[in-house]
């Protein structure tokens, strides 16, 4: 075997986004609360994207002391020409803004199933067509997708979140192919169930769907097809995320990072 010389052998680095701009949707809390913070900590200047301006100011008085800055941007995505605007100079775009709603097809809302492909998938073309030009001009760029175990598996009952996911994964590997001669890379990052208040909400929808008490869910529910029997934290989500902005994931791109506890190895 031929041995590795000093100019191709691996090498570790850790995450450097100074003079780096980042936009994070759905950035008041959860997720998208501890992605803001992480490349925060690594030197961006963070767009915090959210509609919830109380949540925005807390998390921009948490990131006092990091090496970089979080910017609270008030937002609501379904305006989607701001949202496009919003994107214009980023150099990391974190699409995670996502909203749930559990019930059959049958009694789903055609409006919420609307807001829902607003939100999670028409949003994330937006940002993204807003971020590339200066992506491209630049020759670097680092999209990142927020989406679920539920972009790769689907689950009865959540049939605007799944098709949200599942066009966002489409969408992830569009860009990654286009953006490839450019020097920019797309991925999706797949968590399971995650501690954040947007699991805690279906805990209720779920057992009224189920006809069980909310105790039984997390486990015989959100968890059966976990082999790790437990949340995904934020934090974890977010160090995923920052793996994908580094030197060391150049070549990732056009694919999905999946975080389910074995969920997807059934």
């Amino acid at each position: 075997m031929t041995p590795l010389n000093a100019a191709s052998a691996p090498h570790t680095s850790s995450l450097d986004l100074g003079g780096r701009t980042a936009l994070v949707t759905g950035a008041a809390g959860g997720i998208g609360g501890a992605c803001a913070l992480r490349l925060a900590a690594a030197g961006a200047e963070v767009r915090a994207v959210d509609r919830d301006a109380a949540g925005l100011k807390t998390l921009a008085e948490r990131a006092g002391g990091l090496a970089g800055t979080v910017e609270p941007h008030v937002l609501d995505l379904t305006d989607l020409d701001a949202a496009e605007v919003a994107a214009a100079g980023t150099d990391v775009l974190v699409n995670n803004a996502g909203l749930q709603l559990v019930r059959p097809i049958e009694d789903f809302p055609p409006d919420v199933f609307h807001t829902v492909l607003t939100v999670m998938l028409e949003a994330p073309f937006r940002l993204i067509r807003g971020a590339l030009p200066h992506m491209y001009g630049q020759g670097w760029g680092r999209i990142v997708n927020i989406s679920s175990v539920h972009g790769l598996r689907a689950s009865a009952y959540k049939s605007a979140y799944v098709a949200a996911k599942h066009g966002l994964e489409g969408l992830s590997k569009t860009a990654a192919l286009e953006g490839a001669p450019h020097g920019v890379t797309s991925n999706c990052v797949n968590p399971g169930y995650v501690r954040t208040p947007l699991v805690e909400q279906q805990l209720a929808d779920q057992a009224e769907a189920h006809g069980i008490p909310e105790e039984r869910v997390l486990t015989e529910v959100l968890l059966q097809d976990s082999a790790v029997k437990r949340l995904v934290e934020p934090e974890e989500v977010a160090e995923a995320v920052a793996y994908l902005c580094g030197p060391q994931a150049s070549f990732v791109t056009g694919t999905s990072l999946v975080l389910d506890g074995g969920w997807t190895a059934h």
